[in-house]
């Protein structure tokens, strides 16, 4: 039971404030035992009530629809990952390159890093050169 002391008109008032069950307060003032009932507002409470996410669609069979990236036409700029050296260039204008080929070795912080095509592709353009410094993003080969 928490206590308090009040004064009103003057007078001087120890209120002690107990368990609240069902509206109910339990008061004790100046050691006589009161049941206060509350008034109940009459402002509704909102649920917030959080929406999960549905499930993945499936097919008749019960397996996932699982929707691939489609692969845009056109050309696909193999970027630098980093700042750094271009130390070679490991492919030619007009060679065949899978996603797991390595198409550039890039000196970045003292380590030698390989560049990969990324997607399976012709060689288009080698836009730099072996020695050269690149900034990240900078299109080191152009892929079609």
């Amino acid at each position: 039971m928490k206590h308090y002391n009040y004064k009103i008109n003057g007078n001087t008032y120890k209120v002690g404030i107990g368990d609240i069950d069902n509206g109910i307060a339990q008061v004790e003032v100046n050691g006589i035992p009161y049941k206060v009932e509350l008034e109940k507002k009459g402002t509704p409470v909102t649920v917030v009530k959080a929406t999960r996410p549905s499930a993945a669609p499936r097919t008749t069979s019960g397996e996932k629809i699982i929707s691939k990236p489609s692969v845009s036409a056109g050309n696909v700029s193999v970027k630098a990952p980093l700042p750094g050296v271009v130390v070679q260039i490991t492919v030619k204008v007009g060679d065949t390159v899978k996603a797991s080929d390595t198409v550039a070795i890039l000196e970045a912080m003292k380590m030698e890093n390989a560049i990969h095509a990324g997607r399976d592709g012709k060689v288009a353009a080698i836009n730099v050169n072996a020695g050269d410094s690149v900034l990240e993003g900078t299109t080191i080969i152009t892929l079609e």
